[in-house]
């Protein structure tokens, strides 16, 4: 039963995929060209909205500083955070599936702009916690993936959302340096107004290009009505074919590094005795890999392997990363260490997007995507504590050696078992 109900989503998605240039209203080549000017208008609002995200990030260790919150607080306010976007993330990805990717980018921007508000008037640490209230619906990444789903068939979506990693890069590198001077030179609330006035203009833009309906007229279906959140609607789609094994590997692969960013901020300090300024030097490193993994590799190995392939690959040269981190000593290791790390975490990212969304009816895509934005929101949560607890006792290897660890232990069962997959090629 489940070998027909993957084979009957697949043959409904190609049937639609020949329908996706009526959505706009056009046919033929000019249809081709509106489709195309949509995607590029969905990796900038993403670009833009990630961008103002890397800047509050930068200047808020400072601004709660300021305020007298200490470390342990500052845990509290990153946690408080976690948690609304954990929460936020799949009634995000409902909300598109019903009302559309168009009010879902509407709603991440305005969302957005809520909270560098509320940022601009944080004079105090209960305001502070309260700016992090709109951070539930603050989902640009989604809303962007949604739009790309939506409007690229099977075998382009792989390629199509690895693009999104290149804008990714872009914005650590000009979020962490805007934000930085932006704050020194103008003060500390200055990134905030940029932030809510790009954001507003975001929603604009999301007005302006994005068409009400992404989606072929053949693709709704009344399984979007509904509430905003159902515990049944997430366990109905881990039963599809293949979602529940997928989804684990995704969540377990990257969870020790994830960790590891988390307390990255002290191991720089720390382990590696960086300054504030070397510090913003290796995330401008890391934000150029993911550049050049993004835009240069990961489109052209889903040209010419199967997504399957693809995800053994990045589980495997993730336990790679594992034991180059357990004998990390230097932030020259960790610099040589990095290119697999952003090449395991990019493939991995990608892949596993495109497997669950084609795993899943089209009418459903915008909830799964929802639900694989909650894994990083998952790792802030819980990271904090068990990151602190590894790093204190164990120290900085052993995030490497739980990579290695869970990474074997991943890829032998990717190996042993027959995950069923619409094995696609772009």
């Amino acid at each position: 039963v489940s070998t027909m109900n993957a084979k009957a989503i697949s043959e409904g998605e190609e049937e639609a995929s020949g329908m996706r240039n009526e959505t706009l209203g056009e046919s033929g080549h000019l249809g081709e060209v509106k489709r195309r000017q949509v995607i590029l208008v969905a990796y900038l609002i993403a670009a833009l909205d990630l961008t103002f995200l890397f800047m509050q990030m930068g200047i808020m260790p400072y601004l709660a500083k300021s305020l007298g919150l200490d470390s342990v607080g500052f845990g509290y306010l990153q946690t408080t955070f976690g948690v609304l976007q954990l929460v936020g993330g799949y009634i995000f990805g409902r909300f598109a599936d019903q009302f559309g990717a168009r009010a879902a980018l509407i709603l991440s921007c305005a969302s957005a702009s809520a909270l560098f508000l509320l940022m601009s008037f944080s004079t105090s640490i209960p305001l502070l916690f309260l700016s992090r209230l709109p951070g539930m619906f603050m989902h640009g990444i989604p809303g962007a993936q949604k739009v790309i789903t939506d409007m690229t068939t099977p075998s382009q979506r792989a390629a199509a959302l690895g693009k999104l990693g290149l804008c990714f890069g872009i914005a650590i590198i000009t979020g962490s340096a805007l934000g930085g001077v932006l704050s020194t030179k103008f003060g500390i609330f200055v990134p905030t107004y940029v932030g809510l006035v790009g954001s507003l203009i975001n929603i604009l833009i999301a007005v302006v290009w994005i068409p009400l309906q992404t989606k072929p007229k053949s693709e709704h279906s009344t399984s979007q009505s509904g509430s905003l959140f159902s515990i049944r609607e997430i366990l109905r789609l881990m039963k599809f074919p293949g979602v529940m094994e997928v989804f684990i590997v995704k969540v377990f692969a990257g969870l020790p590094i994830g960790l590891f960013m988390i307390m990255f901020s002290i191991i720089s300090m720390d382990f590696f005795g960086l300054e504030a300024v070397e510090s913003g030097y290796l995330m401008s490193y890391i934000g150029v890999l993911q550049m050049i993994v993004q835009g240069l590799v990961v489109g052209k190995l889903t040209k010419h392997c199967t997504e399957m392939t693809l995800l053994r690959l990045s589980v495997f040269v993730f336990a790679g990363v594992g034991l180059g981190m357990a004998l990390m000593r230097t932030v020259w290791h960790y610099c040589i260490v990095a290119v697999p790390l952003v090449f395991a975490f990019s493939m991995l990212a990608t892949i596993t997007d495109s497997i669950l969304t084609k795993a899943v009816p089209s009418s459903d895509t915008g909830a799964m995507l929802g639900i694989c934005a909650s894994v990083q929101p998952l790792t802030r949560t819980v990271g904090p504590t068990i990151g602190g607890i590894l790093y204190k006792q164990f120290g900085v290897s052993s995030f490497g050696y739980l990579q290695l660890v869970v990474n074997i232990s991943l890829f032998v069962y990717l190996l042993k078992s027959k995950i069923p997959l619409r094995e696609t090629k772009s």
